[in-house]
């Protein structure tokens, strides 16, 4: 019995540094409620998932913290109105932190990323995000996403 309860409490506290379920549905909900279909983004159901003070490394192309973000989920908005981003795959990691494997598509309707005019054709690419929480928001994301093969797609012969 003693030994039963020194495993349950090693369990106990190592589940107790593990991000928790409530933090991964807003990690999902960020790709299927802001980055899917971005010109449906509110500003409201930004800031249910997001702090005010978020740190987004590489800094997107709409400028640094949580303005800079908006301006560039409004940017994908318009020129890429059908966007869609998949979350492949969401790993757990402790403190908060989640690493995310994600599928972004769509086809731009506008310049983008250098391809101008539009070409008609569409793009899948591959994200691989770090993602931390505090109190239940988005205050930290590492991104990095294929734009390089997105460009490839557009532009192919």
């Amino acid at each position: 019995m003693k030994k039963c309860l020194i495993v349950a409490a090693i369990a106990a506290s190592t589940l107790a540094g593990t991000a928790s379920a409530d933090d991964a549905e807003t990690v999902r909900a960020f790709y299927s409620d802001i980055l899917t279909t971005p010109a449906d983004t509110t500003e409201a159901r930004y800031y249910e998932l997001f702090s005010p003070e978020v740190v987004s490394i590489p800094t997107p192309p709409g400028g640094p913290g949580a303005q800079g973000m908006l301006n560039t989920i409004a940017f994908l908005g318009q020129v890429v109105p059908d966007l869609t981003w998949t979350t492949e795959e969401v790993i757990a990691l402790e403190d908060g932190r989640f690493v995310v494997r994600g599928t972004g598509a769509g086809t731009p309707v506008g310049p983008f990323f250098g391809v101008d005019p539009a070409t008609g054709k569409s793009f899948e690419i591959m994200s691989i995000d770090i993602v931390t929480l505090e109190d239940g928001l988005i205050t930290h994301i590492y991104h990095l996403e294929d734009w390089t093969g997105a460009i490839a797609q557009l532009t192919a012969e």
